[in-house]
């Protein structure tokens, strides 16, 4: 297997999909796909399972041009996977992450086919 450095993960103590830097291995028979890694946002170190954690960092993003995307407003609120559509940008895009900011915002990051991964606000109220 191909020395990883960095990965995208679930972290248990963020509560999202985030980087993820590879510490170590994990000794015992049985571990051979198991590694240490930090989390890149809060710090917390943790033992993942690359077959099982491990996020594929391409999302895909063919065929989603349709009627069922929603047109993206910093108003509205958003689930995870859901389909967008950035009038601004004319450009399509998934949501990957939910987050809430240090302010106590929420924030989305959308993969979108053009533009790459974007950080966007949500239910923003004046």
């Amino acid at each position: 297997m191909a020395r990883v450095k960095n990965i995208v993960s679930f972290c248990a103590s963020c509560n999202t999909v985030q980087k993820m830097e590879i510490t170590g291995e994990v000794a015992g028979e049985g571990n051979e796909e198991k590694r240490w890694a930090k989390c890149k946002k809060c710090k917390q170190t943790m033992i993942i399972d690359l077959d099982v954690d491990v996020k594929d960092k391409k999302v895909s993003l063919e065929g989603i041009e349709n009627e069922d995307c929603t047109t993206y407003s910093p108003v509205k609120t958003f689930e995870l996977g859901e389909t967008i559509y950035h009038q601004n940008w004319n450009d399509f895009g998934k949501v990957v992450t939910k987050e809430t900011l240090s302010n106590g915002q929420n924030s989305i990051i959308v993969e979108f086919q053009k533009s790459g991964s974007k950080k966007l606000l949500e239910s923003l109220h004046n």
